[in-house]
């Protein structure tokens, strides 16, 4: 019947995500914001769950059920969507008009173009080019470039 194998995903309930009292989920949710939106980590390739318990003075586990009980994602899910969210500012602001898709992805913490790719497509469902493309398309001024003074060449 089913030629592509798909079943449908079943929630699992990890035990370590009722370990973590509510009082210190809020705590310890508010402390995550800060560093991950407030200090902007999620700009950072190489800042993982690992280096945010540390800093946080715990372990991933606990990081792991407070980010999937409080956000409904995984760590990583979590890091991509601020890091899209930033990528779509960047790309409709007339500044960054003509900055190429690799340097918005570094810009915003994605360690290349393709997980940038995949990421966008998965949570905006198109590609960053044609998400930059459309809204151009419904704002006609931006695609004018400023004109430039030629230099009046010596003959």
């Amino acid at each position: 019947m089913s030629k592509y194998n798909i079943t449908e995903k079943k929630e699992k309930e990890a035990a370590y995500r009722s370990l973590v009292s509510p009082r210190l989920m809020d705590e310890m949710q508010e402390k995550i914001m800060n560093i991950i939106v407030m200090q902007k980590k999620y700009r950072d390739k190489d800042y993982s769950a690992k280096k945010l318990a540390e800093d946080l003075g715990t372990n991933t586990r606990y990081i792991s059920a407070i980010v999937n009980v409080r956000f409904h994602m995984n760590y990583t899910s979590f890091v991509n969507k601020y890091r899209i969210d930033e990528a779509m500012s960047i790309l409709v602001d007339k500044r960054y008009q003509n900055l190429r898709m690799e340097e918005v992805s570094d810009m915003v913490g994605f360690a290349n173009r393709q997980s940038f790719y995949a990421s966008f497509f998965k949570i905006m469902g198109m590609t960053p080019r044609d998400y930059r493309l459309k809204h151009l398309a419904q704002h006609p001024a931006m695609l004018r470039q400023p004109s430039r003074r030629r230099r009046k060449t010596a003959e």
